[in-house]
């Protein structure tokens, strides 16, 4: 197996690595109440090969966070990612039950506590099954703890207190996933008690515009998309509603290149809530 894998890899591409010992897969499916569905009892009943199902919403998080499936500590990602059986030198293939939903925010939470061997399966569940490739459906067995050791990288999430010192600083640039109408703020969000708007000096690149069937574009068009709102020298820092579809972002801005790159961990969900903190409604 590659060294470095890189962040994003194929159906077939995984389906040649399944016999690699180094290899650990993750279901990292979490879903929007709205949507109705339980990714948990979605990898009990069907997994590719002895895939563990990863938990950012209510087991790797800071439980004592009043906004949601904030990043936990270094001690507690430590524990939880060694009861998975991830080791030091584990490759990491996360993938979900939507095709590209939540698994790059298990890929960046990886990222940001300094693991590198770690991809973004692109397609993720769906894609697999519409290859033909089989599934697990066997009851989940338990696995050997693992020896991974958390070396968290501070950067790589920001707190809003950080953001807000540099939001006239010509170096930085936050770049917001939601879509329009919330940026702009005609639309609501879905949260209770949430502000409508947008952090000030802010662009607009919703997540969806980098995604087609569940794939993430090619790089080609994903250079294209951040060109016109971002430049390399530039530090990028996502935001969108709780801090996962920010992800999406940075996984696009790490595969055309872009090195300086954060996540805003509370998002809109904490910036919204805090009226002490500015906000713009309106195009910019």
């Amino acid at each position: 197996m590659s060294t470095l894998p890189t962040p994003l890899i194929s159906v077939q591409e995984l389906s040649k690595q399944l016999v690699h010992e180094q290899l650990v897969l993750l279901d990292g499916s979490w879903y929007m109440p709205a949507m109705k569905r339980d990714g948990q009892a979605e990898w009990n009943q069907q997994r590719i090969a002895n895939a563990q199902h990863f938990d950012f919403h209510e087991t790797v998080c800071d439980l004592g966070s009043e906004y949601p499936h904030t990043m936990p500590s270094p001690e507690v990602f430590t524990e939880c990612v060694q009861a998975l059986g991830i080791n030091q030198d584990s490759h990491i293939v996360v993938y979900d039950g939507m095709g590209l939903f939540a698994s790059p925010r298990v890929w960046w939470m990886f990222r940001a506590m300094g693991h590198v061997k770690v991809s973004v399966l692109n397609g993720g569940l769906p894609a697999w099954i519409k290859s033909g490739l089989p599934l697990n459906k066997s009851t989940p067995l338990p696995v050997k703890r693992g020896d991974f050791i958390a070396q968290p990288i501070e950067s790589r999430f920001l707190s809003a207190d950080s953001i807000l010192t540099k939001l006239h600083d010509d170096d930085m640039v936050v770049l917001d996933a939601r879509g329009q109408s919330r940026f702009v703020g005609s639309d609501p969000e879905p949260r209770e008690g949430l502000r409508s708007g947008h952090i000030p000096n802010s662009k607009n690149l919703p997540f969806t515009d980098l995604i087609a069937d569940g794939f993430l574009r090619s790089s080609e068009e994903l250079h294209k998309s951040l060109s016109a709102v971002a430049s390399k020298d530039q530090a990028l820092v996502f935001s969108c509603g709780s801090g996962v579809t920010a992800c999406h972002l940075a996984l696009a801005a790490d595969i055309c290149g872009y090195t300086k790159l954060s996540v805003f961990d509370g998002s809109w969900s904490e910036w919204g809530a805090r009226h002490e903190l500015p906000i713009v409604t309106g195009q910019t």
